[in-house]
């Protein structure tokens, strides 16, 4: 037990997490360099190819410190956006000690202090390390100066590296042995092991990743999850060392897995409690929610034929992906599909790019929304978050609307740029502090349908990256909700309806008709695009007809056979548009998601 170690990587994006990871692992000696690829803990291409963790990765590293003892070291990666936060919750819940890496070049910017306040929140030995020492524009001193002054830790106790070239590796494996103290000794009590992450296997059913607490777990052993209080029997438990090693037991202070014939990865929840079914603990480890989605949008195949093909995605999907929520839905524009519901924007993005790639599937998702909350004038309550199902304005009394706590932490220098944004999507209640001299913490309350579109995208451009922006939920509150309907050729597409503030309605039904004028092609009569609240139609554009020229045969002679002609075409294209079909194409419905990138 003296011997173990458990510990995270928690930085700044792009400042070398996985690049130390990979250094560590090669360190180890688990790879040899044949076997060994760069961001080695990333499993999907969708990791790889934009630099970021999704799901959490642990493995067991075996160290010979320089007194000759033999560590053996649990690293626990952590996913680093705002969607996954519960996940990284429970990931550094399962550790000692972090490493906090700072680049030496960019210093201490804004994600390295909500990573920092989340290990302090957890009670955790704070290991500050800077990275990327050999680049040429790296200003040690500076960094040393702010690690010291902005996070208040002791600047003498940095460790210096650059993982890329392997320089300081050996130092920050000693600071991790002599620093961060072992797990404690609980063998003897009853057992008690935090679930932090779960994956799918097609073989051996879904592997739980797990922090054993107290007591320790064999195989053969009858486990109770206390959330659902499913038992199960134990097949086989061990340590990851990028592939699985079994052993015969996991024991107090031991992070590694466990097999025991669970089905799906929904059968377990991230943050519950595994202990034994004949002696059970008296309460679970705390921290434990259920997680909920926040953002809901509805997904279609492009061909009706493809749709069986789709429902046997989503089933293979959500094996591997607990948080999916999904029912089946329907559409007159776009024919049979499924509501779902995502913990935020960037999974919402993550399912879709992996139901194109590794399940093939051709897609058309509608515009996200949230879970709206409506008092009826008879009292009743009821929940919508797809705008088919907005009751009639008549019978509504109240309207609510989730509300966020969200809180960005900038450089001083892009606050008016910041703020602007900010109240431009109905942020209200500003607090600002300066945890630092050149920082500024800004906390305000905005509606959550604010946020889901493309706020985060929108605040990493005005401030060049260096912007990070956190959220929690905290209520619902009164707000003024419409539904605006979108008619084209005077038919409603249901698939286009968006529930939306009053005041935004407008700006949002110009940007939605403008894009559809851009991407409906020209048909033999005049197409009006219409947004709508209601009966009342609150903005339009047209597209103009083909016009064949019927006066081209008339070369002088009265006016008035021309004019003859030209009413003959009118009353033809009248006649047209009243019984004409306008088609609308699929990249319509895509473009109009993009409607708030501008």
């Amino acid at each position: 037990m003296r011997n173990i170690r458990n510990f995270s990587i928690i930085a700044h994006i792009d400042h070398g997490k996985s690049t130390l990871a990979d250094r560590l692992i090669q360190h180890a000696g688990l790879v040899n360099e044949r076997q060994f690829r760069d961001q080695i803990l990333d499993n999907m291409d969708i990791e790889r190819e934009r630099g970021i963790t999704i799901k959490s990765q642990t493995v067991v590293l075996s160290y010979k410190s320089k007194s000759g003892e033999v560590f053996d070291l649990n690293l626990i990666d952590t996913p680093g956006h705002a969607d996954f936060s519960y996940e990284v919750s429970r990931a550094l819940a399962s550790c000692e000690g972090v490493l906090l890496l700072v680049d030496a070049s960019q210093g201490v910017q804004a994600q390295t202090i909500a990573n920092l306040y989340a290990a302090m929140e957890h009670d955790l030995t704070i290991i500050p390390v800077i990275n990327k020492i050999d680049l040429p524009s790296a200003d040690i001193e500076m960094a040393k100066e702010q690690i010291d002054h902005d996070l208040g830790l002791d600047s003498d106790q940095v460790v210096l590296c650059s993982a890329k070239e392997g320089m300081g590796i050996e130092d920050v494996l000693e600071a991790i042995v002599a620093r961060i103290p072992p797990p404690e000794e609980n063998s003897e009590k009853p057992l008690a092991a935090l679930i932090f992450d779960a994956h799918y296997d097609p073989f051996r059913g879904t592997i739980v990743s797990c922090r054993v607490f107290d007591g320790k777990v064999r195989p053969g052993d009858l486990i109770r999850l206390m959330y659902n209080g499913a038992v199960h029997k134990v097949e086989e438990v061990g340590f990851f060392r990028l592939f699985r090693d079994p052993q015969p037991e996991l024991s107090a202070g031991s992070v590694g897995y466990l097999i025991a014939g669970i089905k799906t990865v929904a059968d377990v929840r991230i943050g519950d409690t595994i202990t034994m079914d004949s002696n059970p603990v008296e309460s679970p480890l705390p921290g434990f929610k259920d997680v909920k989605p926040v953002v809901f949008s509805s997904i279609y195949p492009i061909s009706s034929d493809e749709y069986p093909s789709l429902v046997d995605s989503l089933d293979k999907y959500k094996l591997n992906d607990a948080a999916l929520v999904y029912q089946k839905d329907s559409s007159a524009a776009l024919g049979q599909g499924f509501r779902c519901g995502f913990l935020g924007l960037l999974h919402l993005e993550i399912v879709q790019e992996r139901l194109e790639r590794e399940f093939d599937q051709a897609i058309i998702m509608t515009a996200p929304s949230v879970q709206y909350q409506f008092t009826l004038n008879d009292g009743t309550g009821l929940t919508v978050e797809n705008p088919q199902y907005y009751p009639d304005p008549i019978l509504i009394k109240s309207s609510a609307e989730p509300f966020i706590k969200a809180t960005i932490i900038i450089p001083e220098r892009y606050m008016g740029a910041v703020m602007k944004l900010c109240l431009e999507r109905r942020g209200s209640n500003p607090r600002i502090a300066y945890p630092t001299t050149a920082r500024v913490e800004i906390t305000f309350d905005m509606p959550l349908a604010e946020v889901v579109f493309d706020f985060y995208d929108r605040l990493k451009t005005i401030t060049q990256g260096y912007g990070s922006f956190d959220y929690e939920l905290i209520e619902y509150r009164d707000s003024d909700l419409v539904k605006l309907d979108i008619l084209v050729n005077g038919e409603r597409v249901d698939a286009l309806s968006i529930i939306v503030h009053r005041d935004r309605a407008r700006e949002w039904g110009l940007q939605v008709c403008d894009r559809l004028k851009e991407e409906i092609p020209r048909h033999n009569f005049k197409i009006a695009i219409q947004g709508a609240i209601g009966g009342k139609i609150i903005s339009r554009s047209t597209i103009s007809p083909f016009r064949k020229d019927v006066t081209a045969k008339c070369y002088g002679g009265d006016i008035t056979r021309k004019r003859k002609l030209l009413e003959k075409q009118k009353k033809g294209k009248k006649r047209m548009k009243m019984v004409g079909n306008v088609e609308i194409p699929q990249s319509a419905f895509v473009s109009v998601l993009k409607a708030r990138d501008e």
